[in-house]
């Protein structure tokens, strides 16, 4: 019997530990994915123009960016064979266009100033990607199939990943094509996010949202010791997960599934966001500026005819939800239309699944009881409907060693929660238990909920 859709973590397996032949395919795959998100984009803003947003960023500039990236640690970087080894600081072979660098490195880029830049045309854009691209595939054909891990791994796949029986040496050789696989996925993701938030719409059926059953019962996890991955372990993973790392985790109970709007507005509809006994004081302080006071929910008389499209009555984003003449409407592909009930609750910051933890009398669970729950439950434990944040922060584990691609978690190990999971919006390559995602409390423009842990 085939895996359900939120237990395969086939694709991230071989995302992870797959051979140059799978790698090839997956590269391929993914930039259809970048270039078919970009059709809509065009379609729906010929001008390619999206306000200046702290969560946003020019459709162009983001192109270029994921063109960029590719190159910069493959065909540029001599020492790409070294893998997690290699030294960042290398000269690198010259860029093209020439600028790249001073137009696409987002960790020299201030954010504000990409609306500024003067980038090359799309045109030029879309012939260095398929360069890139093609020059990337031609470094694959370099790597002997067999000596890169054979046929790969076509058994079963556990809720934790497989061992490949791939060497070091093997998996060096392989890293940076599989960072830049990954990375193009995330910047997908993040695309979809951004067209969520404009009105893009977007009809690709894996990215629509799924409804989720009455919430069955929690699910009783034994006690156990949970081990991060370790520095030698075979195969990908981002340096965030590495370390030597090992916590005893207590019996404890958790969801089976996360919270549904149908569990989650009946909080809104008590006054909870008006209430300061169920906010932290971080929450409180956040629920009282412009970008925190839930412009998701606010509501609208029910003399107005249509709510106004987000931002339309002051520039701010994202505004996903609004009630309507006694009905809650959500904001999709540019229009206003029912909301689902039965759909996961989404574009929650931390704060609000803090907030709905403490008005319900439960908590959020750890980043580590996350994934002894999916290891000890892997059929019942439903994930993969929308990021889920917990009660772990993003911290570096004992051990931790930075990648070449410094700037990838460690300027970001400053308190902001861990995510764990995946979400309707996310590529299945990136779909893995060990991930570790992280964005700052405050951010709602993502498809992020929640589950819970009795107190």
């Amino acid at each position: 019997m085939s895996a359900s859709p939120w237990t395969d973590t086939s694709a991230a397996v071989f995302a992870r530990h797959g051979t140059p032949t799978q790698l090839a395919e997956a590269l391929q795959a993914s930039r259809r994915d970048t270039l078919s998100l970009w059709d809509a984009y065009v379609r729906a803003l010929p001008d390619l123009r999206v306000p200046e947003h702290p969560t946003l960023n020019p459709p162009v500039w983001e192109l270029g960016h994921i063109g960029w990236f590719q190159t910069r640690w493959l065909e540029r970087h001599a020492l790409w064979r070294q893998g997690t080894q290699a030294d960042p600081t290398q000269p690198l072979r010259p860029a093209r266009p020439a600028q790249a660098d001073e137009l696409f490195d987002s960790s020299a880029v201030p954010h504000a100033t990409r609306w500024h830049l003067r980038l090359p045309t799309t045109d030029a854009l879309m012939e260095e990607l398929a360069r890139g691209l093609e020059a990337t595939q031609a470094l694959l054909r370099t790597l002997n199939a067999a000596s890169a891990g054979g046929t790969g791994h076509t058994g079963a796949v556990s809720a934790l990943g497989p061992s490949m029986g791939t060497t070091v040496d093997q998996d060096a050789a392989l890293y940076f094509f599989r960072l830049a696989l990954l990375h193009e996925d995330m910047h997908h993701e993040a695309g979809l996010h951004m067209a969520r938030a404009l009105g893009v719409p977007v009809h690709d059926p894996r990215c629509q949202p799924r409804l989720l059953p009455a919430p069955p019962s929690p699910l009783a996890v034994p006690a156990g010791l949970w081990h991060s991955t370790s520095p030698d372990a075979p195969g990908f993973a981002f340096d965030n997960e590495l370390g030597t790392h090992a916590v005893e985790v207590p019996a404890f109970e958790i969801d089976a599934q996360p919270v549904r709007w149908a569990e989650f507005l009946p909080f809104v509809e008590s006054g909870g966001y008006a209430d300061p006994r169920w906010w932290t004081p971080e929450g409180w302080r956040w629920l009282q500026t412009d970008a925190g006071c839930w412009r998701a929910l606010a509501v609208v008389g029910a003399a107005q005819a249509e709510p106004p499209a987000p931002g339309d009555d002051d520039g701010l984003l994202p505004r996903y939800l609004t009630q309507r003449r006694g009905r809650w409407e959500c904001w999709r592909g540019g229009r206003w239309g029912p909301l689902d009930l039965a759909e996961a609750a989404s574009h929650l910051s931390a704060h609000e699944a803090q907030a709905w933890c403490a008005w319900a009398g439960c908590r959020l669970p750890t980043e580590f009881e996350w994934e002894q729950a999916l290891a000890a439950h892997p059929a019942a434990f439903r994930w993969g409907d929308v990021w889920e944040w917990t009660a772990s922060l993003h911290q570096p584990f004992p051990g931790f060693t930075p990648h070449p691609y410094r700037d990838y978690a460690a300027p970001w190990f400053d308190g902001r929660p861990v995510l764990k999971g995946a979400s309707h919006l996310t590529q299945p390559r990136m779909r893995h238990p060990r991930y570790r995602n992280f964005f700052t409390a405050d951010r709602n423009d993502l498809a992020a909920g929640f589950r819970t842990c009795p107190r």
